[in-house]
């Protein structure tokens, strides 16, 4: 069999498992593009799906414009920024309240240890189709609901949308514009990007689901914004992570910071808007795999590149009950093109 024939039985395997209404991925590398698609919500690259979290690359590449700008410092206090917005008792660890010298860096980074807002009655509320619209005000009373996730640079990053809402607050006073705005004319018109922006309206593109329940969330999706609202496509999704990866959109000095890895959790690091997943040989019978640099999101999308063999892995489950299934397809990706090249 071809390669492109083993990747196309590899995707009809994981469309015959449960809950899997559809499945894309684009594999790319230096020489061309292969898209694969499966089940009965299968798409075309020029196809619109939901990217989910992956949005924080796209915010944390704003951040990193607007620092080289020097519209904003990344040690800059979020609160020295966001003077209107009353972040007190946001972020209380034993008695000390962190809000006001939580920096952006720390948002970026995952490092502040503010709890998840996500984690509040909303992810229950998007499972189960409940559509509701919510502002940073609301975003500030989901947060401050929860109990906090530790203490500013403890040691490591926790995976936090709250950080990402606040990144998108503080696009939005840097440059007077939206979000939206924001992300059209510095990064989608620079790079052609015409499918590719913060949901508006109802269509967001192939449906998702969670389970075998189809999600009808809209609302939900638009004011996720800066953390997890973006629409896209294959076609634009490989043109923005090859201009990520290759520093085309900030200064290329930027990218070693980026990639301060901290533990995440098991198999994921985080750097500044970025996933790193990088198996241990005690888990491949010491053998030795590649390092997947990019973003995935709770719809089962990914958008990674495995600098090493220098692929790009793009795509969906568009299901919500999929978390761990892309990295095991991404890894079972590589390694059928890592047989493929060495039987050439």
């Amino acid at each position: 069999m071809t390669l492109s024939q083993d990747l196309q039985a590899l995707i009809d395997a994981e469309c015959a498992k449960a809950f899997t209404h559809g499945l894309i991925l684009r594999v790319a590398s230096g020489d061309g593009a292969v898209d694969f698609k499966g089940g009965s919500g299968a798409a075309v690259s020029d196809t619109r799906f939901p990217i989910a979290s992956i949005s924080k690359m796209f915010t944390a590449a704003l951040i990193m414009q607007l620092t080289d700008d020097g519209r904003i410092r990344l040690d800059q206090s979020v609160q020295s920024i966001l003077a209107d917005t009353d972040m007190s008792g946001l972020h209380v660890v034993k008695g000390v309240d962190h809000s006001p010298l939580l920096t952006v860096r720390q948002l970026l980074h995952q490092t502040s240890g503010l709890a998840d807002y996500y984690e509040s009655d909303l992810a229950a509320d998007l499972k189960k189709g409940n559509d509701r619209s919510y502002d940073l005000n609301d975003v500030l009373q989901m947060t401050q609901a929860l109990p906090p996730q530790a203490a500013p640079e403890s040691g490591r990053s926790y995976y936090s949308d709250t950080n990402y809402q606040l990144l998108g607050a503080v696009i939005e006073y840097a440059t007077g514009l939206t979000y939206d705005q924001a992300l059209q004319s510095r990064i989608c018109e620079p790079l052609g990007l015409n499918d590719t922006q913060v949901l508006q309206g109802t269509d967001f593109g192939l449906p998702v689901y969670h389970r075998d329940a189809l999600l009808n969330v809209p609302q939900i999706l638009t004011s996720m914004g800066p953390d997890g609202g973006i629409i896209s496509t294959l076609d634009e999704m490989l043109i923005f992570l090859r201009a990520f990866m290759q520093g085309q959109l900030f200064k290329q000095e930027n990218t070693a910071q980026m990639r301060q890895w901290n533990r995440l959790f098991f198999p994921l690091q985080y750097g500044y808007g970025l996933m790193r997943i990088k198996l241990p040989r005690w888990m491949t019978l010491f053998r030795a795999t590649p390092e997947m640099i990019g973003h995935s999101g709770a719809s089962g999308s990914f958008a990674f590149h495995a600098p090493e063999p220098d692929i790009y892995l793009i795509g969906t489950f568009n299901q919500t009950d999929a978390s761990r299934r892309p990295i095991k397809l991404m890894l079972r990706v590589l390694d059928l093109v890592a047989k493929d090249r060495g039987s050439r």
